[in-house]
């Protein structure tokens, strides 16, 4: 682990390498799980706010999912807040391509400037993970099966999770946290990298 003020990184999010690759796994991060995307306490209160401007970009069946259920739910297993699902398959936010191919309904209208919020943090991050606790937050690396596209694809490229995630690092911690980041992982791959 590598210590960045309160926060303790996982060697993995230097050393594994990944790129998403939609036209192999069709977004199934968006889909599989038994539970929706995990959910900050802050974005609840924009999920309620921007519902009604992001309906148009949803699907009928994630339109009723959030009527029924909610802007966002909890966890039955753990008490944490997630987005919800449709039918327990896929993120009531999840909009199809005509090729299958997910999309966050929350982003297209972000793309289109219906909304200024891009989607939850979480999902923005994958696949990192980020735990809070009381004296310090853990970023960790999340390996899951239906992103191994991804990771050959990253190795393919050459590119590791903190460089591919640099994006929503920054939007979630800062330029300034990123560049320390960068520099850690600089250390980190002299020393132990090949």
């Amino acid at each position: 682990m590598i210590q960045i003020d309160d926060k303790l990184i996982s060697e993995e999010i230097f050393s594994e390498e990944f790129v998403c690759n939609l036209t192999k796994c069709k977004g199934a991060c968006c889909v599989e799980g038994d539970v929706g995307a995990p959910l900050d306490k802050n974005e609840l209160e924009i999920l309620d706010g921007i519902f009604d401007k992001i309906k148009p970009y949803l699907t009928q069946e994630g339109i009723k999912a959030l009527e029924e259920q909610g802007t966002w739910t909890t966890d039955p297993h753990d008490g944490m807040y997630v987005t919800p699902m449709v039918e327990n398959r896929e993120c009531a936010y999840v909009t199809f391509d005509e090729k299958g191919i997910t999309k966050c309904g929350i982003e297209k209208a972000y793309e289109d400037g219906a909304v200024d919020w891009q989607k939850p943090i979480s999902c923005h991050l994958y696949p990192i993970r980020v735990t809070e606790y009381s004296a310090f937050t853990a970023l960790n690396y999340h390996e899951w099966n239906v992103c191994s596209d991804a990771c050959t694809l990253g190795k393919e490229l050459q590119v590791p999770v903190y460089k591919f995630l640099k994006t929503p690092l920054i939007r979630k911690y800062g330029e300034e946290f990123y560049t320390v980041l960068s520099g850690a992982a600089d250390e980190w791959k002299k020393e132990y990298g090949s």
